[in-house]
């Protein structure tokens, strides 16, 4: 099995279907650390919606279209990592995040996402990997900014979650500019 080490205690690796039990406590603990900006911490209540979103990502990972991992901190699933979009074809993807509150401030996010966007550029061929936020998501936006990415833009009130219409930062970083 692959696995990243990110810190002396910490290491990334691909969250897959058979960590459906171990996703679906992880996602109970961490939900009121990251349910204001991630989708899945409302929807993912059980086992078996665990089972459901990993084996999303499996079919994913199979169709070269999106990847996942999780960041484990001693052991414990704290958080992850993923490629939400992933098209090779077109040379463009987008990486995103989430994190529970006791393992931020190590810069393990950082590390594991300057891992993913290396292997997107150099072994994958891709032009372009892009981060959307929250505007209000400053921790998400001080990632970007740490990986060399350039705020682009926002798209006024481009994603609804729970009913609430909220703005998205498009942050961006092309091949050339990490190879500089």
């Amino acid at each position: 099995m692959f696995a990243l080490k990110l810190a002396d205690d910490a290491e990334l690796r691909p969250l897959e279907p058979w960590n459906a039990a171990e996703f679906a406590e992880h996602a109970d603990r961490v939900r009121h650390d990251i349910d204001f900006y991630i989708p899945w911490a409302r929807t993912i209540v059980d086992e078996a919606t665990a089972l459901e979103f990993l084996r999303s990502y499996a079919v994913k990972q199979a169709k070269d279209t999106g990847r996942l991992y999780g960041i484990w901190v001693d052991g414990v699933l704290q958080g992850g990592t993923l490629f939400r979009t992933f098209d090779a074809a077109m040379g463009v993807c987008e990486a995103g995040v989430w994190l529970s509150a006791e393992a931020r401030g190590r810069g393990l996010i950082t590390t594991a996402v300057r891992h993913m966007i290396d292997w997107a550029f150099r072994a994958r061929g891709m032009h372009r990997v892009e981060w959307l936020c929250d505007p209000r998501n400053t921790a998400s936006a001080a990632v970007a900014k740490r990986l060399g990415m350039t705020l682009e833009g926002v798209h006024r009130q481009g994603f609804v979650l729970d009913g609430d219409r909220r703005d998205v930062q498009v942050w961006a970083i092309l091949a050339d500019e990490w190879d500089e």
